[in-house]
């Protein structure tokens, strides 16, 4: 065991195979000091996605980031030609960044600066390209007015309303509800399809029941447009007849389909008929792959994920009732965008030294690969004696200082394009070494160490280790020197404590550091605590001798049943022991004496049995004392086998207790020297004992006899024996492959000990590839418990196997694992529903993000209540992995709420998706009249109408009573023109063609200016309506009352009082 007192995180030098002949590229270390001091050409760092939609009530940031010495300038170009950013005042470049920022809080119209954008990164070494980035500017596109008649159709018949949503950018997401703002429920006779419209299987009475509108949700405003209802009459049969499948959706019996590679398929058959069909899906000449199908829409769509080459050809549906059966071939056929094979990598040569960069694409058609040198075509680039173009590879040969250039590969086909920058830096640097100077390593006798001496030059430079400032330099033997500069010691001896000095040298100098090795004795404990009986009440010491480095700090603790003891009054702890008075029950245990240092630690364990006490004999004789046995003796081996060893031992006396075992135990002194480990047990009636060997271990034997009062001390150790060495037979065990950091996975396992190595120089085979990939096993062979795999994609599926090998050959071919990479934060969940169904409660639901980018550890809810500018405090909901729905019990029926949703991964929250509740239909009349029961003037006007009515009846009772006439129609008119007086709270229709809804018009800085907090769609148009997700009315609404009702109910109801007072309520 080494206890470092540094951690160093730099790379030495790594080899490449360069055509021919072996060449050593420079790598560049992370240490900024170092990064900081080197010239380097310019490195993209950031920037936008290729396909590039914006919000166009935000302001619009293209990124453009890079790093470089010197620090890079930046440029752009849109539309292929020099985008001046001086010249706009909307338009500015971050700092010390490439960035666009576009700022529209002065006016301006997003849509002006649409195009195809690119930054140019550049410094005097070179000059690197981003992307070619096309910015658009989402639109939300209002739905077209339309009139729609009354769908007549027979009961039986099959059916399908179309949807036609608005384009918009992106397009919006489609679904159908009924005008009451209900879902359409759907299932295998109902569903609706991938391109919007709802089908009908057939047709049933219940269908008439509801009407069916489409709805289209736009992505970056968030609303909802509705489409005018469609409504049914379903004309009824005596019977309807039961018919055969036919198909709605795709027509005839074959079609074709186009998918690139590394998208999800997706195939869909619709069909009708009586009974509903049920769809199957089969390919033609294989099976569907299990690991990436999924039926969706009640089996009517076929989802094949993450599609490659060899899904392409015939998949067909079979849609069959009792009466028949149909199906439909779909062809499909796999294209592929350009995907790199050999993606080029930064270059860092020496002067005179060789080099090339690679780029190897794939793609279908073949994609076509096109170099460029700082941004221009390098056919009219200057030429370069020293640099040669051969199809997809530059070599370069003899190249000097002053050559440093980026290059860029574009890799095209009709599908995208690929393009990768990757420089090429001429350097030439005195060695420098870069660990801390005069380090300290402490490692225990016999134990394997390793010194470490990074370093750094170009030229590479030549390293070599020396012991105490003299000899020539180490390296076999003991010593093992590896290519980053590290000296490993196999098996640290006391002759090789000393001073380590590493010497780097290349032609422009040389660079040296020291590194100090003590060697320290181990700690072992010599005489431990042995199996005790006791009686309750008695003294007992449990021995725990130890001996250790001096110049180590020794911590010595004990454990009961493995958990800390706790020392209490009864216990006295002592430097060579445990002391317990007056012994328990509660004492009986296991106890565990643990000697550590900083270093190394060991431990022994023993078993303390208490016993009640019982009265004396009654007879005179009294029993003989019982002891522990003692010792046995004159071990012998005999019989020597490859694999086998005959031990016989002569036992001692049995102290007046029957021995009833006998403990054989070893010790080997390649891996644990003087460390004793528990071989076999036998009866304590044989002396003599076949032991089964492993191959290449230096064995010597030892014998404890054991009876009911305790354990002898062990016998003197036997002579040794040397097995000769084999092939492992079994590899690691606990192989895990986990992420550690985003881009990385680390492997680790459980190493093989003493008995298991067979052999000398056991090291790991470790070989890894990502599932379900055609790449070959990538492998590392190491001599540790871990390796660290770099540059993985983010939580994705690797296959994992680690092979034992020593000197004499491998161990058997090891089972495959799974592990996965490093995870990061997750994406917004895939869809997040607010729905309202009344004014106690509101419903959220949502689904899983659609990329986790690993485990799903929870989700994070914050909420918080706001009536116009009024906010509440902030709410938090933390819910489990499984968790997609939640209820909130409203505190007022008048607040709305904005809902802060996130996925969280054991990397953290990931982006927040941001809802608010729907605003209630009867909103606006709430906000006038809210308790309005409770108002005074509410109760006085009320009273004083019934007063009134009571003062009207009384006076026409007396009229009557006298046999005169009273004017009743008169007094009533008189009465209705009052009551028109009155506020009525309905309202007039109103309906403004083709214009943006109220309460949807947005500030350049992203706040939206509400008019009014309702809107409704016209009643018998509703074009333009918006909604929200749940599809709750946004804007302004009104409530219009037919004239000709109106004007037409001049009846005798107009003139009761019952009427009267409702009309004024």
């Amino acid at each position: 065991m080494v206890m470092q007192q540094y951690l160093l995180t730099y790379t030495g030098v790594v080899f490449a195979l360069y055509l021919h002949h072996i060449i050593r590229a420079i790598e560049v270390p992370l240490d900024p000091n170092i990064q900081n001091e080197l010239p380097q050409p310019p490195t993209i760092t950031k920037q936008s996605v290729k396909d590039y939609i914006v919000d166009p009530r935000d302001n619009i940031f293209i990124d453009c980031e890079a790093k470089g010495n010197p620090i890079p300038t930046f440029s752009w170009t849109r539309n292929g030609k020099f985008f001046n950013v001086a010249k706009d005042p909307k338009v500015s470049m971050q700092r010390r960044s490439g960035t666009l920022v576009i700022d529209f809080r002065g006016g301006g119209r997003p849509e002006d600066y649409e195009g195809e954008y690119q930054c140019s990164a550049r410094n005097e070494y070179g000059t690197a390209l981003s992307s070619k980035i096309l910015l658009q500017v989402s639109r939300s596109p209002l739905w077209p007015k339309e009139h729609l008649d009354l769908v007549e159709i027979d009961e039986g018949s099959p059916l399908t309303l179309k949807c036609n949503p608005p384009p918009g950018l992106p397009p919006p997401v489609v679904f159908w509800m009924s005008s009451s703002m209900e879902p359409i429920h759907q299932d295998k006779r109902v569903s609706q399809g991938q391109n919007g419209d709802l089908y009908f299987s057939n047709v049933m009475l219940q269908d008439a029941q509801t009407d069916y509108s489409c709805n289209a949700r736009f992505h970056f405003t968030h609303t909802i447009q509705q489409k005018n209802p469609y409504t049914l009459k379903i004309q009824t049969t005596r019977g309807v007849m039961e018919t055969t499948p036919s198909f709605m959706y795709p027509y005839g019996t074959s079609s074709n389909q186009i998918v690139l590679r590394g998208v999800d398929l997706l195939l869909e058959c619709i069909a009708s008929g009586v009974p509903a069909p049920d769809i199957m899906w089969h390919k033609k000449g294989g099976e569907l792959p299990t690991d990436k199908t999924k039926l969706e829409n009640f089996n009517k769509a076929l989802r094949l994920t993450n599609v490659s080459e060899e899904d392409s050809g015939e998949y067909f549906c079979l849609a069959s009732n009792k009466m028949g059966s149909i199906r439909h071939t779909i062809s499909v056929r796999v294209k592929a965008a350009p995907y790199w094979l050999d993606e080029p990598q930064n270059l860092i040569l020496a002067p005179a030294e060789d080099g090339r960069l690679v780029c190897r694409a794939n793609g279908n058609p073949k994609p076509t690969i096109q170099w460029l040198v700082n941004g221009e075509p390098i056919e009219s680039a200057p030429p370069n004696p020293s640099r040669e173009v051969a199809g997809d590879t530059i070599v370069f040969r003899d190249t000097q200082i002053g050559s440093s250039a980026v290059y860029q590969c574009n890799a095209s086909n009709e599908h995208g394009y690929l393009l990768a920058n990757a420089f090429v830096s001429v350097l030439d640097v005195p060695p420098r070494i870069l660990a801390p100077r005069n380090q300290l390593i402490k490692v225990i006798q016999y134990n394997r160490t390793r010194l470490d001496c990074p370093f750094f030059g170009s030229p590479i430079p030549t390293l070599r280790w020396f012991k105490n400032g003299q000899g020539s330099a180490l390296d076999g033997e003991n010593y093992q020197r590896h290519e980053n500069g590290s000296l490993e010691i196999n098996m640290a001896r006391k002759e090789d404590q000393g001073i380590y000095t590493c010497v780097a040298t290349n032609i422009l100098g040389k660079a040296e550091n020291q590194v100090r090795l003590e060697i320290k004795d181990p700690t072992r404990i010599v005489r431990g605590p042995e199996d005790l009986i006791v009686k309750r009440g008695s003294l007992v010491r449990l021995d725990c001798r130890i001996k250790h480095d001096s110049t180590l700090k020794l911590t010595v603790t004990w454990l009961k049943d493995d958990t800390p003891l706790y020392i209490g009054n009864r216990m006295k702890k002592e430097d060579d022991g445990l002391i317990i008075y007056g012994v328990a029950e509660k004492d009986q245990g296991d106890y565990t004496c643990v000697a550590s240092t900083e270093l190394d630690k060991d431990s022994a364990k023993a078993f303390l049995t208490v016993l009640a006490v019982v009265s004396a004999p009654t007879n005179r004789m009294t029993a003989l004392p019982k002891e522990r046995p003692e010792r046995p003796r004159d071990l012998e081996l005999t019989d020597l086998a490859e694999r086998s060893v005959r031990l016989t031992w002569i036992p001692g006396d049995d102290n007046n207790s029957p021995i009833t075992d006998y403990v054989v135990q070893f010790e080997e002194d390649k891996f644990q020297p003087g460390l004793w480990h528990n071989h076999s047990r036998y009866p304590g009636s044989v002396n003599s004992a076949v032991l089964r060997l492993s191959p290449y271990v230096n064995y010597q034997f030892r014998v404890i006899a054991v009876n009911e009062v305790g354990s002898s001390l062990p016998s003197l150790p036997s002579e040794r024996y040397h097995t000769i060495g084999a092939s492992p037979e079994i590899n690691p065990t606990g192989v895990q492959g986990a992420g550690t950091q985003k881009n990385n996975m680390e492997i680790t396992w459980t190493p093989l000990n003493a008995t298991q190595a067979y052999g000398p120089n056991l090291r790991y085979i470790v070989k890894w590839r990502q599932r379900e990939s055609r790449e070959s096993w990538s492998n590392e062979t190491v001599r540790t418990t871990r390796h660290v795999v770099w540059n993985t994609p983010i939580y994705v599926p690797y296959e994992i196997k680690v092979q034992a090998e020593n000197d004499f050959g491998r161990a058997p071919e090891p089972d495959v694992i799974i592990g996965y990479s490093g995870e990061d934060l997750p994406s917004v969940p895939r869809y997040f529903r607010i729905r309202q169904p009344n004014l106690e409660t509101i419903t959220l639901e949502w689904g899983h993000p659609e990329h986790p980018n690993g485990i799903i550890t929870g989700y994070n809810l914050r909420y918080q209540a706001f009536n116009g500018t009024k906010t509440g405090r902030t709410l938090v909901e933390n819910f489990s992995p499984n968790q997609t729905r939640f209820t909130l019990q409203r505190t007022d029926p008048i607040s709305r709420y904005r809902f802060f949703l996130r996925a969280r991964t054991q990397v953290g929250d990931g982006e927040s998706i941001v809802e608010e509740s729907p605003a209630p239909l009867n909103e606006a009349y709430t906000k006038n009249h809210v308790d309005i029961a409770t108002q005074g003037w509410f109760i006085g006007l009320m009273c004083a109408i019934a007063l009134l009515v009571l003062i009207l009846l009384i006076v026409c009772f007396i009229k009557r009573s006298r046999g005169g006439k009273y004017p009743v129609r008169e007094k009533v008119e008189v009465l209705d023109h009052e009551d028109h007086k009155v506020d009525d709270p309905s309202f007039d229709y109103s309906d403004e063609d083709n214009k943006e809804p109220p309460g949807s018009h947005t500030s350049l800085d992203g706040t939206i200016k509400q008019e009014s907090d309702d809107s409704l769609v016209d009643y018998g148009e509703g074009g333009e309506g918006q909604f929200n997700e749940d599809g709750s009315f946004i804007g302004q609404y009104t409530v219009k009352k037919d004239k000709e009702e109106t004007e037409g109910n001049e009846s005798s109801e107009a003139t009761s009082p019952v009427n009267a007072i409702y009309s004024l309520a």
